[in-house]
């Protein structure tokens, strides 16, 4: 498989870089240009992996571990990355909630330059639920789903035997999702306001999703 690279072309465009495909590796690289077919010898930065310290928030646990990165990769918060702690063997998908990088805290850098990582594991998520009852009642319950698990304003969830229906979704950015049918993935749920009781229309033994 041919190896491409984005860089300038001394024959059509010398500065900005355009694709080329790698004919030779080595001390002493070529490459074609793909847009004027010019071949030419290039200088390539050979890549080189840092490991990064990465603290993983998990329930009301946290814990540290180590990952590999790209030195040039550039992370930034609210990012999702893979950590893969090679000591531990641990393999988790987190969202990232902080960076730190000279000492300070940071939105954004490249992974040569940060420090610590601080993220939200969202393989799976304890998500709660204000779930309101009559007037006044208002009960607050937990359900553990996968990251990638879709709630929808209007659907039914169940919650052993409860059923909810969601009202309203506040995400993790401190804005709402109230309107019939938005759909908020469990890893960006904050809360969500929900009513007990069953749907009209629906018979005792029926559970379904989606909007009323």
């Amino acid at each position: 498989m041919i190896r491409e690279i984005d860089i300038e072309c001394p024959s059509c465009s010398p500065r900005e870089e355009v694709g080329h495909e790698v004919l030779k590796e080595g001390q002493s690289p070529l490459v074609r240009c793909m847009k004027c077919g010019h071949v030419h010898p290039v200088k390539i930065k050979t890549p080189k992996n840092v490991s990064v310290r990465v603290i993983v928030s998990k329930m009301d646990t946290s814990n540290t571990f180590k990952t590999d990165l790209d030195s040039e990769t550039v992370i930034q918060v609210d990012d999702e990355l893979v950590v893969d702690d090679e000591e531990t063997g641990m393999v988790c998908p987190i969202l990232i909630t902080s960076l730190e990088a000279g000492g300070k805290r940071v939105n954004a850098g490249i992974a040569e330059e940060i420090e610590t990582v601080w993220g939200r594991a969202i393989d799976e998520i304890t998500v709660k639920f204000s779930a309101q009852e009559g007037t006044e009642k208002t009960d607050v319950v937990e359900k553990r789903v996968p990251g990638d698990y879709e709630f929808v304003v209007g659907a039914e969830e169940r919650v052993g035997n409860t059923r909810l229906y969601i009202t309203k979704i506040k995400v993790r950015d401190g804005l709402f999702r109230s309107r019939k049918g938005d759909v908020v993935l469990a890893k960006y749920v904050k809360r969500i306001f929900a009513k007990k009781g069953r749907r009209e229309g629906f018979g005792q033994g029926e559970s379904r999703r989606g909007p009323w």
